[in-house]
C-alpha cells in the first residue's frame, strides 16, 4: 500500500508517540524520543547551507536524522547516501515533529534494493537529494559517465538563498583509490559550475584537499572555511570519523561568513554546514 504525505505525517506522529510509550523496537535500538532536540522549534536560518553523508546503511533511524538537521535548520541542505523513501521521511517529521517546511528534489543514480528496500520489481532509487525553504527550478541530474566501482553523479538545482537565485549543486564522488575516475567526474561537474557567477558546491568528494583531482574545483571555487584550501599547508578541519576532510562547501561569487564541523552518532561523516554573507 502507498501511503500518501498526510498519512504518513499521522502514521509518523503516531509512530513516535508509540516509541516513547514502549520504548525502542528499531534493530539499532536508539530510542526516538530521546533523540528529539531540547530546545524549542526555530525557523530555518536564513543563508545558512549544509552538507551531509547520511551513511545509508549505518543504521540510524530517519527520525534522529531530522533531529541532526533540526538543530541547525539550514535554509539548503544536500545529503548523499540517500534513499528516496528515507528522504520523504526526514521532511515529514522536520515539518510534523519540528516545524521545519522543506521543498525536496532528488537526484538519484542508482536503484539499490538492498539499500533502498522496495521489492526487487521495485527497487528504492538511492543517490542524492537537496531540501530547501524555497522552491527549487531547473533540475538537473546528470550521472558520471564513470562512476567508478558504483554509479556516481550529481544533481543541481536554482533556489533562493539569501534573497538572491542561486545555483546549488550536490554531488558524491567516486570511492576512496579510484583518483582518475573521480578527476573526471570533477572535470564534468566544474564544466558546469563554471556557467554560473554564483554557485554553491556540495557533497562528498571522496579526497582530501590537496588531492590532485580535486584541481578543477579549486580553480574554480574557495572552500567555505578561508583557512582551508589545496595547499598541502591548509587547515582544514576533518568531517569524517577517520580524520579526514572528505565534504566540501565550495563557493563561487558567494562570501563565507561562519562554517562549522559537527561530528554525529548517526554517520561515519560529520554535518558542515557554512553562513554565508547575504547578496
Amino acid at each position: 500500500m502507498v501511503l500518501g504525505r498526510g498519512t504518513r505525517l499521522v502514521a509518523g506522529a503516531m509512530g513516535v508517540a508509540c516509541m516513547v510509550l514502549v520504548g525502542p523496537s528499531a534493530p539499532s535500538g536508539v530510542l526516538f524520543a530521546g533523540s528529539l532536540p531540547v530546545e524549542a522549534v526555530r525557523d530555518v536560518v536564513p543563508n545558512r547551507v549544509m552538507t551531509w553523508n547520511i551513511c545509508n546503511p549505518c543504521g540510524a533511524s530517519d527520525v534522529d536524522r531530522a533531529a541532526e538537521i533540526a538543530r541547525f535548520a539550514p535554509q539548503v541542505i544536500g545529503l548523499q547516501e540517500a534513499c528516496v523513501g528515507d528522504v520523504e521521511w526526514i521532511r515529514d517529521y522536520l515539518e510534523n515533529l519540528h516545524g521545519l517546511v522543506y521543498h525536496v528534489e532528488y537526484g538519484t543514480v542508482l536503484q539499490d534494493w538492498g539499500r533502498c528496500g522496495g521489492a526487487p520489481w521495485s527497487p528504492g532509487a538511492f543517490g542524492q537529494a537537496v531540501l530547501a525553504a524555497a522552491p527549487m527550478t531547473d533540475v538537473v541530474n546528470v550521472e558520471y559517465p564513470d562512476g567508478g566501482s558504483e554509479d556516481r553523479g550529481y544533481m543541481a538545482v536554482t533556489t533562493m538563498v539569501g534573497g538572491q537565485p542561486v545555483r546549488v549543486f550536490n554531488t558524491h564522488l567516486a570511492q576512496r583509490r579510484q583518483e582518475e575516475v573521480r578527476a573526471d567526474q570533477t572535470g564534468v561537474l566544474a564544466a558546469d559550475v563554471a556557467r554560473h557567477d554564483r554557485a554553491i558546491v556540495i557533497g562528498d568528494f571522496n579526497a582530501v584537499p590537496d588531492a590532485p583531482e580535486l584541481a578543477g574545483m579549486w580553480a574554480l571555487a574557495a572552500d567555505a572555511d578561508p583557512e582551508c584550501h589545496s595547499s598541502p599547508t591548509g587547515t582544514c578541519e576533518p568531517t569524517t570519523d577517520w580524520q579526514s576532510k572528505f565534504d566540501y562547501i565550495f563557493l563561487r561569487g558567494i562570501v563565507p561568513l561562519e562554517r562549522r564541523v559537527h561530528p554525529t552518532p548517526y554517520s561515519d561523516h560529520h554535518l558542515l554546514h557554512s553562513d554565508l554573507e547575504p547578496a
